[in-house]
């Protein structure tokens, strides 16, 4: 069975991937199986380049194929905001509650129809070398609501209206989720050609 390496210590992230792969009969694991990776110094200007930075250090260091995936909250009231800095809007990375509040406040005196958002995701995906050998990206569009709604998914999740169902994403089942988030729609065009890459 091949390995695949994603390069995130988030656990939710992590069963994400795997319940995307999920049939392929792929070893889908974290940063915990590459202890020589320590922090990954996200220096890209965009999702992509931060995609690749991330694949191609935990393919180097582990020599396994690896997949780097970046993606954040684009605000369009907010010029973008959170953006590239999703995770740590609020100073300390990985912090939802304080993340979601600073968004909540900054969107209070806008009105909810001018509350249009995108979640994006850039994935690259990385051969034991350390070269990119596939990438792809997805999007999902989106209403911010200020209350928080449901409690599944992570981070922005409880905010983010799905306009098709009318639910955050927060409400969503799972299963609906991987259909149709930014991060699935990028696996979904990958997929294929991922397979494949591992199994030659």
């Amino acid at each position: 069975m091949p390995t695949l390496i994603l390069a995130s210590r988030n656990a939710k992230k992590i069963g994400e991937l795997r319940d995307l792969l999920a049939g392929e009969d792929i070893d889908v694991g974290g940063l915990d199986r590459v202890p020589a990776v320590a922090e990954i110094e996200e220096t890209g200007s965009t999702f992509a380049e931060n995609a690749a930075i991330k694949a191609t250090t935990v393919a180097t260091a582990g020599s396994c194929w690896a997949i780097g995936e970046d993606s954040g909250l684009c605000v369009d009231a907010l010029d973008g905001r959170p953006g590239l800095y999703s995770a740590r809007y609020a100073g300390e990375h990985g912090n939802g509650a304080a993340n979601n509040s600073k968004l909540v406040t900054e969107l209070a005196d806008v009105p909810g129809e001018r509350r249009t958002a995108r979640y994006r995701s850039a994935i690259a995906v990385a051969d034991p070398t350390g070269e990119i050998v596939l990438t792809s990206e997805g999007e999902c569009r989106g209403l911010i609501t200020l209350e928080p709604r449901g409690s599944n998914g992570f981070g922005y999740d409880p905010h983010f209206v799905v306009r098709e169902y009318h639910r955050t994403f927060g409400e969503l089942p799972a299963a609906v989720k991987r259909a149709i988030s930014h991060r699935a729609r990028a696996m979904r065009d990958l997929l294929p050609k991922l397979t494949a890459a591992l199994r030659s």
